[in-house]
């Protein structure tokens, strides 16, 4: 595996690759990597010939009260972890490589980015997400580009933004990995202490009290919410949000037809944790 940290190296090493006819995979990360990380790698080195991964804490998706400089770093252990992958490029520049003096551009993703973690963090959130994400579609070029369902409604905004301005890459969604108690992987886990990490078990569990209510045949959204928010209310947890939003348009549902997406956001213990389940139509 190498190590590149400029967009030269980067375009020069995938350049290579395209002359040998090789397809190419990109799994955009912040590092702090997990077994959530590691599938998505997994997946696309076995779907690839030359595996890309950009490990980059993006400054412009963090507001000005978030955890931008206790965000967990350790670059030696992720890049172990993603040659054990079979990644064969770790992309990890530094933050002027990617915003030079003088950037002045962003990608603003209208409606899918003004509810839910849109709502709660800012429109500079996504509006980070957008704009960092073309960019290495514009480094990178892959063929394919793999996020996980985790993060689902970046998921919406990344393919949103590729149907809009014609990206020729296909967006490949994961599912969540999970802890063997249900706590759904993220690199943020590592704020909890014991007492909350016990505690944020809970959000799964909510979630998936709601998907039974769904499956007995409860269609009316209010009640499968109000199962979720039971759950986590005897956990002691005040969601941000647990909303239920159609799962490709994040229209608000009140009667679940087609596919709904139920998503939760708390505060537990020193960490913002987020998680969600898909309501499938039956």
């Amino acid at each position: 595996m190498r190590i590149l940290r400029t967009i030269a190296e980067v375009r020069a090493a995938v350049g290579a690759a395209r002359d040998r006819g090789e397809s190419v995979g990109l799994v955009p990360t912040m590092g702090a990597f997990h077994e959530g990380h590691l599938s998505l790698m997994r997946e696309a080195r076995a779907n690839n010939d030359l595996v890309v991964v950009s490990l980059f804490v993006n400054p412009t998706q963090f507001g000005a009260n978030e955890d931008l400089s206790t965000y967990p770093r350790d670059e030696a252990r992720d890049a172990a972890l993603a040659e054990s992958a079979g990644v064969d490029i770790l992309f990890a520049p530094d933050a002027a490589e990617i915003y030079p003096d003088g950037f002045a551009t962003s990608i603003h993703v209208a409606g899918l980015t003004d509810v839910l973690d849109g709502a709660s963090r800012g429109a500079h959130h996504f509006d980070g997400v957008a704009t960092v994400v073309t960019k290495l579609f514009g480094i990178v070029y892959p063929d394919v580009a793999y996020f996980g369902q985790k993060d689902a409604q970046q998921v919406l905004v990344v393919r949103r933004v590729v149907r809009d301005l014609d990206l020729d890459v296909r967006i490949e969604a994961c599912p969540i990995v999970r802890e063997s108690d249900g706590l759904a992987m993220s690199s943020r886990n590592v704020y909890l202490d014991a007492d909350a990490r016990a505690q944020a078990t809970a959000l799964n569990r909510a979630l998936d009290e709601a998907s039974a209510v769904h499956l007995s045949g409860e269609r009316d959204g209010a009640r499968i919410v109000d199962a979720a928010r039971s759950v986590l209310a005897d956990a002691g947890i005040t969601p941000e949000y647990l909303e239920l939003r159609d799962a490709n348009t994040l229209q608000p549902v009140t009667t679940v037809e087609g596919d709904a997406l139920l998503a939760v956001a708390a505060h537990i213990g020193a960490a913002r944790l987020i998680d969600n389940h898909v309501l499938h139509a039956t």
